[in-house]
C-alpha cells in the first residue's frame, strides 16, 4: 500500500504548483500514515460472524470472516485484508461475550513477539457448552514489559473502556480513573476513532490533545501516530495562554495562585474590561463634502446601550459602532434625498471624526495592559473587585512593586491565564472540534476556562483522577470542574478496573484514599503478582535506593526512580558516582538506558514497569499542607506496573500506616 502511495505521479493531474503542493503534502502525510512499526503485527485478531454483518438473521445463511488491526489493509485488487479496529464490524471483539455474543461464532486473539506470531487463542462466544474463561494472551499483552514511551491498547481495550472510546463526537465526555485504569489511553484511542467515524468534520475544525507538561506530551506522543493519526496537536494549558512577547519569569505564592486561578476572577476582568466605555456627551458632526451632518449625543448613546445589552465582545461591539454611526449618516441623507449605498456607508464609517469619537467612546483595550494595571493600581483593582473579592484577597493579588510596562512585568503562570481570559472578551478565541484534557483534577476554575474556550463548539473529553489532584486549587467535584468548562452536560463515567498496577500495589497506595479523597472508589486490580511491594526502613537511605536500582535493572522492562523535587541533585550525584546512567522524564528509554530519575512533581501520568521510591515523608513535605502532600505520595506509589520499592529511614506517613 505504502509502495502504491510512492509511486503516484501526479505531474500530470496538477493545475498549477499550488496544487501541486498541497497534492504532494497529502502524499506525504499518507506515507507517513503507512509506515512500519517495528515489532507491531498488522492484526492481533479475527471475528467469525454466525452471519454476514448487516445481513438477516436467517437459518443457514453463511457467516464471514475478518481480521482486526490497528488499520484498514487492502491488497492489490483494493480488497480489504484487515479491518480498522474502529470499524463497526470490529466492535464485537472489544464488546461480545458468552453472555451477549453478538452474533460471532470465535473470537481468536494472537500472539506476537517481536512482530512473529508465536500463539493464538479462541473464544467460541455462541457455543453454550463452553464455558467463559480469562484470556491467557490477553493478560500477558496487559502485563507485557514496557521501554520507551507509552504505546497503543488496540489490542486490549475492555468492554467498560470501548464504551467511552465510541462515544459520539456531539457529547462530551469526563472519566474519572483511578491509577492504571487505562484513562490516558481510553482520552487518546477516543480520539483516533472520533478522526475515524467524522474525519471531514474534524479535518476542518481541528483536534487537541492538553497534558500537564512536557514530559508527559512526549511520553504519549507515539500512540496517535502508530495508529495512523498523524494530525493531532499536543499542548499543555501554559502553551495554550501563552503570547508573543510575553514570558513566564515570575511565581506565585499558592495564597496568591488560588485567588489568581478563581473563577470569579473573570467576573472581575469582565468589569474591568467595560469599565473603559465612556457615555457620549457631545453631538457629533460629520463633514462629507459641501454637507454637514449631525448625530446628537441622545442618539449615540442609544447605540452605545444597544451593543451594550447585546452582551457581545468588547472588540466585535468596537468594530459595529462606527458602522452604526455612519448607518445613522445615511438616514439623514435618505431623508435630504440623497441615494447612498454602501461604499458611502463604509467612507463615512471611516471618517475621521466617527473615528475620533470611537476612540473616545470605545478605546481599544490590549488584555496584557489591562491585567498589568489590575495587578499594579490598587484603586483600579478595588474598583471592580468590589463585592466580589475580599481586601485580603486583592492585596494578594497586587504586586509589592509595580512595574512599568506589560514586557518588563515578571508574569505568572496564572497572569497568563487571566489575560487569555481578558482577550476573550476582546475578542472570541478560534473554537476546536475536540478537545481531550488528561489529569485535569490539577487545573484551576481559570485555567477550565481557558480550555473550555477552546471548545466552545466542539466537545471535549476530561480524564483525571480527584485523588491525584496536587495543587492547592485540585478539582473539588466534576461537576464543578465541567461547570467552569462550559460542558455541565457532559457525562461522567468512572473506571474502578485496575490493569497495569499491581493488588497488592495499589491496595497500599489506597491506604491514603480516605485522607485525600473521601467517599472516592479505590481501584480494583485485575493483577496479582505476589512479591510485587516491598516496604523496607533503610538507615543509609541513598546506599540502598541504588542497591535497589540495580536489583530492579536486573529485570525486563523500565526503572523509575522516584523522589522528592529536593532529593533529586542527591540521587544523581549518588548515580553518577556509582556508575548507573540515567535519563530524565521524557526522555525516550532504550534497552541499554532503562533508569529514568524522577522528580515527584513531574511523576504523574507515568509509568514504569518498577519503582523505587526513596522517602515518602520527603515527598509529603515537599508539598505546602499534607493533604496536597499525601497525594502526591499517592500518584507516586502508583507509576510502579510490575513492582514498587519504597525505601525510607524517616517515619512512614501516619496515613499509611
Amino acid at each position: 500500500m505504502r509502495a502504491d502511495v510512492e509511486s503516484l505521479d501526479i505531474r500530470d493531474v496538477t493545475a498549477n504548483w499550488v496544487n501541486a503542493i498541497v497534492l504532494q503534502a497529502q502524499i506525504d502525510d499518507r506515507i507517513k500514515a503507512l509506515a512500519d512499526l517495528a515489532h507491531t503485527p498488522l492484526f492481533f485478531g479475527r471475528l467469525n460472524y454466525l452471519h454476514a454483518p448487516g445481513a438477516e438473521l436467517a437459518e443457514g445463511a453463511g457467516g464471514e470472516q475478518f481480521y482486526i488491526g490497528r488499520r484498514h489493509v487492502h491488497d492489490a485488487d483494493g480488497d480489504p485484508m484487515v479491518i480498522d479496529w474502529r470499524a463497526p464490524v470490529s466492535q464485537p471483539f472489544y464488546r461480545a461475550s458468552k453472555t451477549d455474543p453478538q452474533d460471532i461464532a470465535l473470537r481468536r486473539r494472537f500472539g506476537y513477539t517481536g512482530g512473529e506470531l508465536t500463539a493464538y487463542e479462541d473464544e467460541h462466544l455462541s457455543d453454550p457448552g463452553e464455558v467463559a474463561a480469562v484470556s491467557k494472551l490477553l493478560q500477558q499483552e496487559i502485563e507485557r514489559p514496557r521501554v520507551g514511551p507509552m504505546r497503543d491498547i488496540v489490542a486490549t481495550i475492555q468492554p467498560e473502556q470501548d464504551k467511552l472510546v465510541r462515544a459520539g463526537l456531539t457529547g462530551s465526555v469526563c472519566v474519572q480513573g483511578g491509577p492504571g485504569t487505562g484513562k490516558t489511553a481510553v482520552g487518546l484511542h477516543r480520539v483516533a476513532y472520533l478522526l475515524y467515524a467524522h474525519r471531514d468534520r474534524l479535518a476542518r475544525t481541528g483536534t487537541l490533545v492538553i497534558g500537564p507538561n512536557r514530559s508527559f506530551l512526549h511520553y504519549i506522543e507515539q500512540v496517535l501516530p502508530a495508529l495512523g493519526e498523524l494530525e493531532v496537536k499536543q499542548a499543555t494549558v501554559d502553551d495554550l495562554v501563552a503570547r508573543p512577547g510575553l514570558e513566564v519569569r515570575g511565581t506565585d505564592t499558592a495564597q496568591t495562585a488560588v485567588v489568581k486561578g478563581d473563577a470569579r476572577m473573570a467576573q472581575v476582568l469582565g468589569r474591568a474590561v467595560r469599565s473603559h466605555v465612556t457615555r457620549p456627551t457631545e453631538p457629533l458632526m460629520v463633514v462629507r463634502g459641501s454637507r454637514r451632518w449631525r448625530v446628537p449625543a441622545y442618539e449615540l448613546e442609544e447605540m452605545v446601550e444597544e451593543l451594550q445589552k447585546r452582551d457581545i465582545r468588547y472588540g466585535a461591539a468596537r468594530e459595529a459602532l462606527p458602522q452604526r454611526i455612519a448607518h445613522a449618516v445615511l438616514v439623514r441623507m435618505e431623508q435630504a434625498g440623497e441615494a447612498p449605498d454602501d461604499r458611502v456607508q463604509d467612507a463615512v464609517a471611516r471618517n475621521a471624526a466617527v473615528k475620533a469619537a470611537v476612540k473616545e467612546i470605545w478605546p481599544a483595550v490590549e488584555p496584557a495592559k489591562l491585567v498589568l494595571r489590575l495587578l499594579s493600581d490598587p484603586e483600579f483593582l478595588a474598583l471592580h473587585a468590589a463585592d466580589v473579592l475580599t481586601e485580603d484577597e486583592q492585596k494578594l493579588l497586587l504586586w509589592p512593586k509595580p512595574f512599568r510596562s506589560v514586557k518588563s512585568a515578571k508574569w505568572s503562570a496564572a497572569d497568563l491565564v487571566l489575560i487569555d481570559e481578558a482577550a476573550d472578551l476582546v475578542e472570541r478565541t478560534h473554537s476546536l472540534g475536540h478537545v481531550v484534557l488528561d489529569e485535569a483534577q490539577d487545573l484551576s476554575p481559570m485555567q477550565y476556562r481557558a480550555v473550555g474556550r477552546r471548545c466552545t463548539t466542539g466537545s471535549a473529553t476530561v480524564l483525571g483522577d480527584l485523588a491525584q489532584g496536587t495543587t492547592p486549587w485540585a478539582t473539588r467535584s466534576w461537576d464543578e470542574a465541567l461547570a467552569h468548562l462550559g460542558k455541565p452536560q457532559a457525562v461522567v463515567e468512572e473506571l474502578t478496573a485496575g490493569f497495569r498496577v499491581p493488588r497488592e500495589v495499589i491496595a497500599y497506595a489506597s491506604r491514603l484514599l480516605p485522607s485525600i479523597s473521601p467517599g472516592l472508589a479505590p481501584v480494583s486490580s485485575v493483577r496479582e503478582t505476589p512479591g510485587s511491594l516491598r516496604i523496607e526502613e533503610a538507615p543509609d537511605l541513598t546506599a540502598a535506593v541504588l542497591a535497589a536500582c540495580r536489583e530492579s535493572l536486573a529485570h525486563e522492562g523500565s526503572i523509575g526512580l522516584i523522589a522528592a523535587d529536593a532529593r533529586i541533585p542527591v540521587l544523581a550525584e549518588a548515580l553518577a558516582e556509582a556508575g548507573l546512567p540515567y535519563l530524565s522524564p521524557g526522555e525516550e528509554t532504550t534497552a541499554e538506558s532503562r533508569l529514568t530519575l524522577v522528580p515527584a512533581s513531574l511523576a504523574k501520568g507515568l509509568e514504569y514497569d518498577y519503582v523505587v521510591l526513596d522517602e515518602p515523608a520527603a515527598i509529603v513535605d515537599g508539598e505546602p499542607d499534607e493533604r496536597t502532600g499525601l497525594r502526591r505520595l499517592y500518584v507516586c506509589l502508583t507509576r510502579a506496573v510490575s513492582g514498587l520499592t519504597a525505601l525510607h529511614s524517616a517515619p512512614l506517613p501516619t496515613a499509611l500506616t
